[in-house]
Formats: C-alpha cells, sequence, structure tokens
C-alpha cells in the first residue's frame, strides 16, 4: 500500500509539474490519451485514482490558472475544433467544378463592372481584331445545334422537375406565369423554353402607337443617325449592312429601280423613309435574357412585306459583350421582317446567338435558320409577302405573336416616324411585352375595332442573292 502511495504522489508530481503543458489539450479525450501515456511509463495499471485526482484538479484548480487553461483550450479549439466538427460528403467532380466556376464568374463579372463603370470613352472597351477574330474561329454554330439535339430530348417524367427548377432558379424564371405550371407536363426543354403565358399576364397597351415585341432589357434606342445604329451608347453598327443592300421591301424597290447606281450610306437612310421632310428614322434593340419569355410578338400594326434571312455567325448577344464588339449584330444570323406602318417603314429583325440558332416566323414556313455548311460573306435569301395582284401583304395586329427563339437573343426595330416621337423607356429598363416603347407628343388614343387580319398570301418570290 505505501508503495502504492509512493508511485502515485510521483505522477502526482509529473501531472503538476506538465500541467501548463496538459492545458493545449481541446478535450476531455485528448486528456485522457494523454494520461494513459504517462502512467504506461511508470507501468502503473490501477490509474483510476489518478484519472480522478487530474480531473478534480483540471476542474477546481487555482482560478488563475484555470482561467489561463480556458483561454489556451478556446484558442485551441478555434480552428481545431472547427475541422473536428465538419462533415465531409464526397460530391461528383463535375458538382465541384462547376461550383468553383460558378463563384469564379461572379468576381469576374464584379471586376468586369467596376472596369465598364470607370470608363469614360466606350470604344476603349473594344476588343482588337484579331480577338474577334479569333472568336469567330469558334464552332459556335455546331455547338448551337448540338444544344438544340440536347434540348429537344426527350426527358424522363422522373428527371423534369428537378432539372427544369434548376433552370428556372439559374436563370430567375417565373413559372407563375406560364400557362402551364406543371413541370411534368413538358417532355423536353425545348417546350420549356418555348412555354407560352396565361392570357391575364400581360396586357397590350392600346393608346400608344409602338409597344415592346418582347419580355427583356432595353439595350438601346435613339434615332438612326448618319446611317448608323448604337448597339449600346457609343457602339455603332452600320444600316445598310444590317438590312442588306439593296432591300428589296416594296418601297426601297421601287428607288433602287429608278437608280442605276446602288445607293451610298447617306442615300440609304433616305431612301428608306416616305416622308423625309416630316420624318426621321428610329431604331429600339430589346435584348431576351435565357429566363425571359422567349416568344415575341408585333409590336405595332403594320403590314409585313418581305423577309431576308443572313446566315452568318452565333456571338452571344449579352450585353457584356455587345459593348465590346463593334458591328456584332451584322456578324450574327438575323431574319428581317419589313414592311410599313402608318407613319411609313417599319421592321422588325431577330437576331440569332449561341446556342440560339434556331428563329422561327409563324407566318415564313420556308425558314430555316443555322443550316450546316458554310457561308459567304453578304449571302442573304429573300421572300417576298406583296401579292400584287391584291397589293397587300400580309397584316399585323399590335400585340400578335409574331415568333420565337429558342433561347435568349434579341429584337431590333427600326421605324419611320414623325420628328415629334419620343420614347417612353430608359436604357437597361425591363420591360415586358405589351409595355408602351414610345409615342407621339399627342397621346396616341385608342384606336376602334380592329380590321380583320389579312391571311398570309403565298410568297411570289423565294430568291437567293449576293451582295454585289
Amino acid at each position: 500500500m505505501a508503495a502504492s502511495s509512493q508511485i502515485l504522489r510521483v505522477m502526482y508530481r509529473g501531472i503538476h509539474s506538465n500541467y501548463r503543458q496538459s492545458c493545449r489539450f481541446s478535450s476531455q479525450v485528448e486528456c485522457r490519451f494523454w494520461l494513459y501515456r504517462q502512467q504506461s511509463q511508470f507501468h502503473f495499471q490501477q490509474n483510476v485514482p489518478a484519472l480522478l485526482q487530474y480531473r478534480h484538479f483540471h476542474d477546481s484548480g487555482p482560478k488563475g490558472s484555470r482561467n489561463g487553461s480556458q483561454q489556451s483550450g478556446s484558442r485551441s479549439k478555434g480552428f481545431r475544433g472547427y475541422l473536428r466538427s465538419l462533415k465531409w460528403y464526397p460530391i461528383p467532380l463535375a458538382v465541384g467544378f462547376a461550383y468553383i466556376s460558378y463563384q469564379q464568374y461572379g468576381h469576374i463579372r464584379k471586376r468586369e463592372d467596376r472596369r465598364v463603370a470607370a470608363v469614360q470613352d466606350p470604344t476603349d472597351l473594344l476588343l482588337p481584331d484579331w480577338t474577334v477574330q479569333i472568336y469567330r474561329k469558334l464552332p459556335l454554330r455546331l455547338l448551337s445545334r448540338l444544344w438544340g439535339h440536347i434540348h429537344k430530348a426527350q426527358l424522363p417524367v422522373w428527371m423534369r422537375g428537378p432539372l427544369l427548377r434548376l433552370y428556372i432558379w439559374l436563370f430567375d424564371c417565373n413559372l407563375q406565369e406560364a400557362a402551364i405550371e406543371d413541370l411534368s407536363y413538358y417532355s423536353n426543354l425545348n417546350e420549356f423554353f418555348r412555354r407560352q403565358l396565361k392570357p391575364s399576364v400581360r396586357t397590350i397597351d392600346q393608346q400608344h402607337s409602338l409597344v415592346s415585341p418582347a419580355d427583356g432589357t432595353v439595350l438601346h434606342f435613339g434615332k438612326v443617325e448618319h446611317n448608323m445604329l448604337e448597339q449600346v451608347k457609343g457602339v455603332t453598327y452600320s444600316l445598310q449592312t444590317f438590312l442588306g443592300r439593296t432591300n428589296n421591301n416594296w418601297w426601297l424597290s421601287k428607288q433602287t429601280l429608278n437608280n442605276s447606281k446602288p445607293p451610298d450610306d447617306e442615300n440609304y437612310q433616305q431612301m428608306l423613309l416616305e416622308n423625309p421632310e416630316e420624318n426621321e428614322l428610329y431604331h429600339c434593340t430589346v435584348y431576351l435574357a435565357p429566363g425571359d419569355y422567349h416568344r415575341f410578338h408585333s409590336p405595332a400594326e403594320w403590314e409585313v412585306l418581305h423577309r431576308r434571312h443572313f446566315p452568318g455567325e452565333l456571338f452571344s448577344v449579352n450585353p457584356g459583350l455587345v459593348r465590346c464588339i463593334q458591328g456584332l449584330f451584322n456578324y450574327n444570323e438575323r431574319v428581317v421582317m419589313s414592311g410599313r406602318w402608318d407613319q411609313g417603314f417599319f421592321s422588325m429583325s431577330a437576331v440569332g446567338a449561341t446556342n440560339v440558332g434556331s428563329i422561327r416566323m409563324y407566318m415564313d414556313s420556308e425558314l430555316h435558320t443555322n443550316l450546316p455548311g458554310k457561308w459567304k460573306g453578304g449571302l442573304f435569301y429573300d421572300r417576298v409577302f406583296f401579292n400584287e395582284t391584291q397589293g397587300t401583304g400580309v397584316a399585323v395586329k399590335k400585340g400578335e405573336i409574331f415568333g420565337e427563339f429558342n433561347l435568349g437573343s434579341s429584337i431590333v426595330i427600326i421605324f419611320e416616324a414623325p420628328r415629334t416621337f419620343s420614347f417612353k423607356v430608359k436604357a437597361g429598363q425591363k420591360i415586358r411585352f405589351g409595355e408602351a416603347l414610345g409615342c407621339f407628343v399627342e397621346m396616341d388614343q385608342t384606336k376602334g375595332e380592329d380590321n380583320d387580319v389579312t391571311e398570309t398570301p403565298e410568297a411570289v418570290d423565294n430568291v437567293k442573292h449576293k451582295e454585289e
């Protein structure tokens, strides 16, 4: 018994002398492990008294020493305790890579926003020509066709809900506006992109002559000056290149037939005007984001006389890239529908984009976009809707459904109006289809009963042209 007490006193002194060292332990488990190591050195198997005394001393020791132990323990608990509290779960490599990419995209976007805000001259943001040429070499048309096959693939019923909810979360879609809110109804992504809206969620403004053709963001608007349109403020592109040098609509055709020379830039803009003494040419661009409603409607009451399809690139039309590539809309594939309204010339153009190679016009079953194969610069395909026998084209009402994209893109409206015309929107403003874009100084009054829509006449011409 005396020998056991002597060994116990020796072990107690060892514990007391190493008290500061023991304070670094962050849990009772570590303390017990340390005591076990000490008792193994003394070959003492009856460790219960020592363990009890150590715990009693650790819990009821001097106040100063106790506080010091708690502070040291709290410091050690900080990081190591946090690591021990974590529960690790394996995740697929693709999920981790996607999360890291999403975070990096957010950092890059914030950095670019700061850079854009600091720039005084918009042309300083333009990419050099060699960068644009490299961008043009990317197989964006092929990728867009592959995406078209993917989003038309049939989805199992169990996958439709999770996949579409992920898309809704990523792009902030408003499912409550959809005519069918049941996600299991949409058998593929394409059907969800082309979803219809409930009739009650959009109202067509009847007091303004011009309304928005789609849900989206107003990129830019204003007068057409010196034959140039603006993508964003300070970044321009050619009107003549956008519509085509020999635009084959009914009005310009009459003018070009009387002139042996093709019109230059200034004459081209003037030739589009029916009343150049009193009217001006205006334009407005609406950008459709991936989460927006992807169908577009007629922005006014007008008569469609001609369609021109330009094969081309499929650059992204995201506002961040639009400000960096001059003439981007002239590079991209587009479908220009032109004709006239009460004030004169009127056109609405659907511009394709990456993953948006498919553009559909409901009145034109012969239109096919993003076809495989190469194309020559300046190539376009015409179709004339003007019926010489009846002397009319295709009449469309304001708000009437006109066409659709497979994903977000842009609509460009170019129209003739009196000099008193005033836009009612701001650049960067979110707008929904049917809301007012602009009017004349004297507010347009609600018109009477609309006339019946003229049935689509058979096309009298469908030819392929090459710009001279």
